[in-house]
């Protein structure tokens, strides 16, 4: 049976995006696992944020920087003397990104760059995890899932500079920490590329579960742009589960493991965006409503897009353990217990802790 703890337990780890959706449930389950976690990242960018919902700040060391700020970073980083970096801060909205393109490239790229550089100068660290995107490939809008060998690209400011933040990190690895010789250095650099995450507490703008749950709670009816396009769905305890593993690998002197991974769901849960809305929906019931359409402002965004993750089921025993329909049940849950005062530190945790049962039932697959 797969250990959920002792890996992690009084374990020092530097996370930066802490006040983030991902970064936020990341930090909790790390705590939750015993982990001792500094936090650096801007404040929380909407009101409501996951990060006062839930209570985290009592969680873990916040600290409040921008990636963008080297000697900052650098200070925070070496102070703190960690064995492992999850890298979550970026500017992570396609459309954001076509209104502040500097802002995006120099958040995602040289901010990439500024971790990996603190990684350089703290000599503690041993394991790296960069969460990069889907949407780093070169899109071909072609049927097939996408591999990590496949070739990287991107159309729109955000996608572009994924892709970039993917050729920063490995050329950080192969510049400073090599494969061959990692006996020196004793530092693993990982990728991690996950789909479409959707969970309770994100309230980013221009994202679909977002939308439509604002839209729900106010009884009007949401545009749906891309009512086609299909995406990999996937809760956001999936690929933190991945990058979780993926740094266990690395801590466990898995050299061969400090490449890129992809972590998405299986072909069956790259929905239409026209059945998430339909479902979600039929979930929320009376005052649900949208309007098909697109809102004319002409961005591009890609129609179609999906994942293998074979590679991290052959190397890291990782797999998806929620089907999408169910996924968003757990996602509607965490925003009516929201929507109904319910203490969201504690039903976040709860989540964690159910995640952490369908690993434990399946460790024997």
């Amino acid at each position: 049976m797969e250990d959920l703890v002792s890996q992690w337990r009084g374990r020092k780890v530097f996370l930066t995006g802490h006040t983030g959706f991902k970064g936020g449930w990341l930090s909790l389950w790390l705590a939750a696992k015993g982990a001792e976690v500094r936090g650096f990242a801007l404040e929380p960018d909407t009101q409501p944020n996951l990060f006062a919902v839930a209570s985290i700040g009592a969680a873990v060391e916040d600290i409040r920087g921008d990636v963008r700020d080297y000697p900052m970073l650098e200070a925070a980083m070496k102070e703190f003397a960690p064995e492992v970096v999850f890298h979550l801060a970026a500017q992570p909205l396609v459309r954001r990104s076509y209104a502040d393109p500097l802002g995006t490239f120099s958040t995602n790229v040289m901010g990439t760059a500024n971790v990996l550089e603190a990684i350089r100068k703290t000599p503690s660290v041993r394991a790296v995890v960069c969460i990069t995107t889907d949407k780093c490939y070169q899109n071909r809008e072609w049927v097939w899932p996408y591999r990590e060998t496949d070739a990287l690209g991107g159309i729109d400011p955000y996608s572009s500079s994924k892709a970039c933040a993917e050729i920063v990190s490995a050329a950080f690895r192969n510049s400073y920490f090599p494969a061959e010789r990692f006996g020196d250095h004793r530092v693993a650099i990982a990728t991690a590329r996950a789909g479409n995450v959707i969970g309770g507490g994100d309230w980013s703008e221009d994202r679909l579960i977002p939308d439509l749950i604002r839209g729900f709670l106010a009884g009007s009816p949401v545009l749906i742009r891309r009512p086609r396009a299909t995406r990999p769905w996937q809760h956001v305890l999936e690929p933190l589960h991945g990058y979780m593993l993926l740094a266990e690998h690395l801590l466990s002197a898995r050299a061969d493991c400090a490449t890129a991974f992809n972590f998405g769901p299986g072909d069956g849960d790259a929905w239409p965006v026209e059945r998430v809305v339909a479902k979600l929906a039929a979930l929320w019931g009376q005052g649900a409503s949208w309007e098909l359409g697109d809102s004319g402002e002409g961005v591009h965004e890609a129609h179609q897009l999906r994942l293998d993750a074979s590679k991290a089921r052959t190397q890291l025993g990782w797999r998806p353990r929620l089907r999408t329909d169910v996924a968003l049940e757990w996602t509607l849950d965490w925003y009516r217990n929201w929507q109904s005062g319910a203490p969201m530190a504690e039903r976040t945790r709860a989540q964690i802790g159910q995640y952490e049962q369908l690993i434990q039932s399946a460790s024997g697959d």
